[in-house]
């Protein structure tokens, strides 16, 4: 919501001192896999249900000047009040303490302040979305047709990825850009399945600075075609960063996204690629297989490029029978991602295919209001280009966003 980096919806966005929203998501699903992939067939057959309320977002926005504006929300994921891990180096000699009381998790996904200079540059301060990718660019559950967000983005990239630095955004002609400077990843948390996916840093209290991150977005307007860039060193960003003492990490990131909606709304398009590089993927390995079970860091071999890539498109059927009639957006996505698509030349591991899929997901989105929709979609799973066994999920969900007080 007030994630957006065009200066010009800032200086018009609807309010002169304060608002209070969100949004949200229920969603209830069946699967016919269990949760073991690491089978010689990948996962086995099993029933089994679930129902969730993956995201509760409370947001607020306060001006204290024209100037000067506060933005943030307060993310409660999976109803739950999450766990903290701290290093206790003084009184424990460095070792690891865990503290679980509940699943899920309350986060501070924004909290920044924002200076308006002018519609060509400004300046952000604190706690904000990193806008690499399509949906951590667009995240809310209007902007993506299926229950659930995009799955080959929200496996290999943090999502909703949200870091703390400075940036700098406006609006250039046809053009919208936002640069920053943030937090980095942590590389004991980079893994087989996700890749860099769980690598936030958010699983400690403090947060490592030492290398940051530089990451950059540029948007076209008129078809809404954006591209963004994310390099970071982050050898130094772990809890205990002399266990990286003497090694080198460069990730890069890049993706490209668009949208085309017709003049009526009636049609919706949408493409994206992420291609990301991991370079000294095997020496990160080998430092990660020592790490302590009880630090909480996966043991696993981490991949040096991943790989995602994705459209759909939906019809509003609804425009069929009169301007009145409610939008109903029959739609298809098709799905191709690797968080291993390749592993470094000399690792001691082949990447593993069980980790690559290409999913196809049909449904519906029905507008019961224009911020209220009500999802339903069937996916189906193709692993290892059909050599494991294939995996099935029919989910039903409802999403909501608005501004509820606005003075």
């Amino acid at each position: 919501m007030s994630s957006t980096v065009k200066a010009s919806e800032m200086y018009a966005d609807g309010f002169s001192k304060f608002r209070f929203g969100g949004y949200g998501e229920m969603a209830a699903s069946y699967m016919d896999y269990d949760w073991n992939w690491v089978t010689p067939q990948g996962t086995s057959h099993m029933n089994r249900a679930t129902v969730s309320i993956p995201r509760f977002i409370l947001a607020f926005d306060y001006k204290f000047s024209p100037k000067w504006v506060l933005s943030s929300e307060i993310e409660f994921e999976y109803g739950g009040t999450g766990a903290a891990r701290e290093v206790e180096w003084y009184e424990e000699n460095g070792e690891y303490e865990t503290e679980i009381e509940k699943g899920g998790e309350v986060a501070l996904e924004q909290f920044h302040i924002s200076y308006l200079m002018n519609k060509h540059l400004n300046f952000r301060f604190g706690h904000m979305i990193v806008p690499v990718g399509l949906t951590n660019a667009h995240h809310e559950p209007l902007n993506f047709f299926g229950v659930y967000r995009p799955e080959g983005e929200t496996t290999i990239l943090p999502s909703t990825w949200h870091e703390t630095g400075v940036a700098l955004f406006g609006d250039l002609g046809n053009f919208d850009y936002e640069l920053q400077v943030v937090s980095g990843l942590d590389p004991q948390g980079f893994r087989m399945e996700n890749w860099v996916g769980k690598g936030t840093q958010g699983a400690f209290e403090e947060t490592q600075f030492t290398h940051p991150a530089f990451v950059a977005r540029v948007n076209y307007k008129g078809l809404r075609v954006g591209a963004s860039f994310y390099y970071n060193q982050p050898s130094k960003n772990s809890s205990k960063p002399l266990r990286n003492q003497g090694e080198k990490y460069p990730l890069t990131i890049v993706t490209a996204d668009a949208q085309y909606k017709s003049p009526n709304n009636n049609l919706i398009a949408r493409g994206n690629i992420v291609y990301g590089h991991l370079g000294n993927s095997n020496a990160l390995t080998k430092v990660n297989n020592n790490s302590s079970s009880a630090s909480g860091y996966p043991n696993s071999t981490v991949a040096e490029t991943a790989v995602s890539y994705a459209a759909e498109v939906g019809y509003n059927v609804g425009s069929f029978f009169s301007r009145k009639a409610p939008r109903i957006y029959p739609f298809v996505r098709y799905e191709y991602y690797n968080p291993m698509q390749s592993v470094e030349k000399g690792s001691n591991k082949l990447a593993d295919r069980r980790l690559q899929k290409s999913v196809i997901t049909a449904g519906l989105n029905y507008y019961a209001l224009p911020n209220l929709v009500v999802k339903a979609d069937y996916a189906h799973r193709i692993v290892g280009k059909g050599d494991y066994n294939s995996q099935n999920m029919v989910s039903v969900g409802i999403a909501y966003i608005g501004w509820f007080l606005s003075r």
